[in-house]
C-alpha cells in the first residue's frame, strides 16, 4: 500500500549534492511532478547544485550553504518555519543532512531502507523505505516515487537551457562531431593517467573527432587540463573553468562522446541523452556509473576489489569501494580506444 492514495499537497526533497546524485533525484521529482502536477514541491540543495536546479519548472528551491554549518541552518529553519510538509524525501544519508533534518517540519520523514542506509539517518526519519535490491544508486532514488505512491519506470530529464547557454554550445562544437573529456574526478586519485588522456585525444583526432576539455574553475581542474594540452599533439578546446554549470550541460548535450572517470559531467551528459565512457576504478560502475551507459564503461573495479577483500564482487556489501592512489593505472588506452570506437561507429 503506497504512502498516499492521490496527491499530497507539499513535499520536501533533501538533496544537497552532489552534482551527478542531483541528476539521478531530478528524474524521480520530475516522475512525481508528471503523475502529481498540483503537488508544491520544495526542494533543499547546495549553492552549486542549485545552479542546475533553479529554473527547473514549479520547483521552489532552498540553498543550504554547508560552509556557514550550523549557522546556515538555523537560518534555514527559520525561513521553513511556517510550512509543514506532507513529507520529506530525506534523499541524503549523510550526518549533515540527518541534523539538517530536525528542523524540517513534516509529518512523514522517508528514508532509505536498511541495508542501503549509513550514518544514522534511520534515527532521523519515521518511514523507512523497504529493503531494495536495486543496486544503481537512481534506481534506490526512484524507490522514494514507488513508496508514496508514484510509477516510475525510466528516467527521464527535462532541465531546460537557455537561447544562449545553447548558443554557447553551438559555438564550441563548431557544427563538428566532437569528443568531450571531463578529466577530473573529485578526487584525483579517480582521475585517469594525465598522459593517457592526452594520447586518447590524439587518437580521437585521428578518427575525425575534434576533442574538447571541460571542468570546473577549481585550481586542480585547471592545471590538469593545461597539462593534458601539453602532452597532446593535437589543438585542443580547452574551456576548463569558462562555463557555468548551464552552459557545461549544454556543451555535454551537443557532445558526440563524452569521456569522464566518476564525476558530475558524466551524469549530466547522461541528462541529454549524450553517450558517455565511463573510467571506473575504485567504485562499482553498476551502482554510480553513467545510467543510460553501463555498457560502454571502462572499468578495473571488480579485479582490484575482489583482490583487497578477498571475496567475490556479488558477495561484498552495497557500496564497497576499492582503495587506492594508483587503481585507474590498469585502465589502458587500449581498453578506451575500443569502447570509442564502438560508440563512435554508432554515431557514423
Amino acid at each position: 500500500m503506497p504512502l498516499f492514495t492521490s496527491a499530497p499537497s507539499s513535499l520536501c526533497i533533501l538533496r544537497l549534492s552532489a552534482i551527478g546524485d542531483v541528476c539521478h533525484a531530478i528524474s524521480v521529482v520530475q516522475a512525481i511532478q508528471k503523475q502529481w502536477p498540483e503537488t508544491k514541491i520544495t526542494w533543499i540543495t547546495g549553492k552549486i547544485e542549485a545552479m542546475l536546479i533553479q529554473d527547473l519548472p514549479n520547483i521552489e528551491v532552498v540553498v543550504f550553504d554547508k560552509k556557514q554549518g550550523f549557522k546556515g541552518m538555523k537560518a534555514l529553519w527559520k525561513q521553513l518555519s511556517s510550512q509543514r510538509f506532507d513529507a520529506l524525501l530525506h534523499m541524503q544519508a549523510a550526518l549533515r543532512a540527518s541534523v539538517l533534518s530536525i528542523g524540517i517540519k513534516a509529518k512523514y520523514k522517508i528514508g532509505f531502507s536498511k541495508n542501503r542506509t549509513r550514518e544514522g539517518q534511520y534515527l532521523f526519519t519515521n518511514r523507512h523505505l523497504p529493503n531494495s535490491e536495486q543496486f544503481h544508486v537512481l534506481d534506490n532514488f526512484a524507490e522514494f516515487a514507488r513508496y508514496i505512491g508514484v510509477t516510475f519506470d525510466k528516467p527521464s530529464w527535462n532541465i531546460p537551457l537557455s537561447e544562449a547557454d545553447e548558443a554557447f554550445a553551438l559555438q564550441v562544437m563548431d557544427n563538428k562531431p566532437t569528443l568531450v573529456i571531463a578529466p577530473a574526478a573529485s578526487k584525483d586519485s579517480r582521475n585517469w593517467l594525465t598522459e593517457r588522456y592526452a594520447e586518447i585525444a590524439d587518437y580521437a583526432a585521428t578518427q575525425g573527432l575534434q576533442v574538447v576539455l571541460c571542468g570546473s574553475p577549481a585550481e586542480r581542474e585547471v592545471k590538469l587540463a593545461k597539462e593534458i594540452e601539453a602532452l597532446s599533439h593535437t589543438p585542443l578546446k580547452n574551456i576548463v573553468g569558462q562555463t557555468s554549470l548551464k552552459q557545461l550541460t549544454a556543451v555535454l548535450k551537443h557532445a558526440t562522446i563524452v569521456l569522464a572517470p566518476d564525476t558530475g559531467p558524466a551524469h549530466l551528459a547522461t541528462t541529454q541523452s549524450t553517450l558517455v565512457i565511463g573510467l571506473y576504478a575504485h567504485s562499482n560502475p553498476l551502482r554510480t556509473g553513467p545510467y543510460n551507459n553501463l555498457d560502454s564503461v571502462v572499468s578495473v573495479y571488480k579485479q582490484h576489489v575482489e583482490a583487497q577483500y578477498h571475496k567475490p564482487v556479488d558477495a561484498l556489501p552495497w557500496g564497497t569501494r576499492a582503495k587506492g592512489d594508483d587503481l585507474m593505472r590498469d585502465i589502458s588506452v587500449d581498453m578506451v580506444k575500443e569502447q570509442l570506437n564502438n560508440l563512435w561507429s554508432k554515431e557514423q
